[in-house]
């Protein structure tokens, strides 16, 4: 595929994993080969599609202000490629613990997946919980796919509630819809909430505000 014709598709996607998006944009631009200016350009766009991916605005803001963009690129999707935040969360969450997800989260899910004893609650958050219950089901994870309606329930159920970032600050963070409602029963009625923050998704404060 034409580098333009990736980064129109790169463009026109939603829900895709973050890492994914990172190492295929990164691919795009140094496909590209574009001059600063151009360069310039195709990194607005993309944020601009994308307003709420951290990840993205990290891969562009590094590569606007780094002496070789393309050399930079490749080191950034090497790095979130390489990302640890699920070994983390394997080695971190308890033996056959219940745990209550919002959406399909990419790296909580990732950990999930390879532990095998968790099972997940997935308040559905713009129908991504049930498409990830069905995919943890398909691995014989025990999972239960529950409406926003029942969020309460869920998060009053488990073990740890766990809220996975699309971007974030040092004191703030930015998550799918619903995350803040579940995050809110979790404080008020004791159970551990759990920020899974990814690489490339802690911005500096600047970053962050210009994102929110």
């Amino acid at each position: 595929m034409h580098p333009i014709e990736r980064l129109r598709y790169l463009a026109r996607s939603s829900g895709a994993d973050p890492r994914v998006m990172v190492r295929e944009t990164a691919a795009a631009l140094r496909g590209l080969g574009i001059d600063p200016a151009g360069l310039v350009v195709a990194c607005r766009r993309i944020v601009e599609r994308h307003p709420t991916s951290g990840p993205l605005w990290w891969l562009c803001a590094h590569m606007l202000t780094a002496a070789d963009p393309y050399a930079t690129a490749r080191r950034l999707a090497d790095e979130i490629d390489a990302d640890l935040t699920p070994d983390v969360l394997i080695d971190s969450l308890p033996a056959d613990a219940t745990v209550c997800v919002v959406g399909w989260p990419d790296l909580a899910g990732e950990a999930i997946l390879r532990r095998g004893d968790i099972r997940v609650l997935a308040i559905d958050a713009d129908d991504l919980g049930s498409s990830f219950v069905r995919r943890l089901e398909r691995a014989d994870v025990e999972a239960e796919v529950v409406e926003p309606g029942g969020a309460a329930a869920a998060v009053l159920a488990a073990d740890v509630l766990l809220v996975e970032a699309l971007a974030a600050s040092t004191g703030e963070m930015v998550a799918v819809r619903g995350s803040r409602a579940a995050a809110s029963v979790a404080y008020c009625s004791e159970v551990p909430v759990w920020a899974v923050v990814g690489v490339g998704r802690c911005l500096p404060e600047a970053g962050f505000l210009s994102l929110v």
